[in-house]
């Protein structure tokens, strides 16, 4: 007999609702939220707001595409931790309700474990264990994963993440939110060699990007005389202008590399100690062409078999959140309804 599995994701700014059959997703439906563009990130209140009118027709609207009623689902599946506490509410209240009144079981999946366990959804699929780094606007990490249910973090950022890194190196530039995509885009017209920033030299196989943030505001101000806080390098606003305009794809190009060696560096010391040659890429800076792209390559140099979800899948969406709660279905990890929505939450 089939297992159906309806997932809600409400974790930041995209509401999404998936059908997932036997592992197979059948649906990932996925509203964006464009009113935060215009102030330069994303606005709590704003967020839990618009996820109230666009859950019950992204959910109406992904059981449709799967031709599936409401039903016919075996559990329902649910974003519980981490992100933005209002947005995650709206999807957890709403889950619980639909759980409460259909009397199925609720499933709580925590975000990151899901952005994992991507890789799992399409063909062709990691072999366990394998090594998947993460990578989004709010976390950095190298996991260990053993089996869907068994996961380990070897290595996580001590600061700020790597997407984090890119949208605020693009804000510094004066290009608009979301501006991680920006810097890829122009990056592929630049010289990665260009400009040269400090990778930082942290033990063991966490990360840290507050540093070079630091030394990118520091290279723009001083309009590329020196990536350090000297007062003697200090330009005026117009040199500083003049300076990003004329070197702009350069300028992106050197960022994105030094945040992709950053990334990549640790990876290769992971696969080294773990042994595994099973590597994965998720999260939504895993969309970036560049990372994507250097990934590749180091995979083909070290003999790696890798992998990375597809687009769709990269980004937030339900979609991971489905094929997360038919695996915790099928080892029977189901959620009280006092369960709680959280903005943090350790594995």
């Amino acid at each position: 007999m089939s297992v159906i599995i309806l997932a809600i994701e409400s974790s930041c700014d995209e509401t999404s609702a998936a059908v997932c059959v036997d592992g197979k997703i059948l649906s990932n439906i996925i509203a964006s939220q464009k009113v935060h563009e215009q102030y330069g990130g994303v606005v709590p209140e704003l967020a839990s707001r618009a996820h109230a009118e666009n859950i019950v027709p992204v959910v109406h609207a992904a059981l449709q595409k799967a031709n599936c009623t409401v039903a016919e689902v075996d559990a329902i599946a649910f974003t519980q931790a981490p992100g933005l506490i209002g947005s995650l509410l709206v999807g957890g209240q709403f889950a619980k309700s639909l759980s409460l009144s259909l009397n199925k079981p609720l499933i709580a999946v925590h975000h990151m474990q899901a952005h994992v366990l991507a890789n799992l959804i399409d063909e062709p699929k990691p072999s366990f264990p394998f090594l998947c780094l993460t990578v989004s606007g709010g976390h950095t990490q190298i996991v260990l994963c053993n089996s869907p249910t068994d996961m380990t973090i070897l290595g996580e950022t001590i600061d700020d993440a790597a997407g984090e890194a890119f949208d605020k190196s693009a804000k510094l530039l004066g290009l608009p939110y979301p501006g991680g995509p920006l810097i890829d885009q122009h990056a592929t017209e630049g010289n990665p060699k260009r400009f040269i920033f400090p990778e930082p030299q942290i033990p063991g196989l966490n990360f840290s990007f507050s540093g070079l943030k630091t030394s990118i505001l520091y290279f723009l101000q001083n309009a590329g005389k020196s990536n350090l806080f000297k007062e003697e390098f200090s330009a005026t606003e117009e040199e500083r202008i003049e300076f990003i305009k004329n070197n702009l794809s350069d300028i992106c190009a050197s960022i994105q590399h030094r945040i992709v060696t950053i990334l990549l560096n640790k990876l290769k010391k992971a696969s080294i100690e773990t042994g595994v040659t099973d590597i994965c890429l998720a999260g939504g800076v895993s969309a970036n062409s560049g990372l994507r792209k250097a990934f590749a390559e180091m995979g083909m140099k070290y003999n790696w078999r890798t992998f990375i979800p597809s687009f769709q899948y990269c980004t937030d969406n339900a979609g991971m959140i489905a094929i997360t709660g038919y695996y915790k279905f099928l080892a029977n990890q189901f959620a009280d309804l006092s369960i709680s929505s959280t903005a943090r939450a350790e594995w």
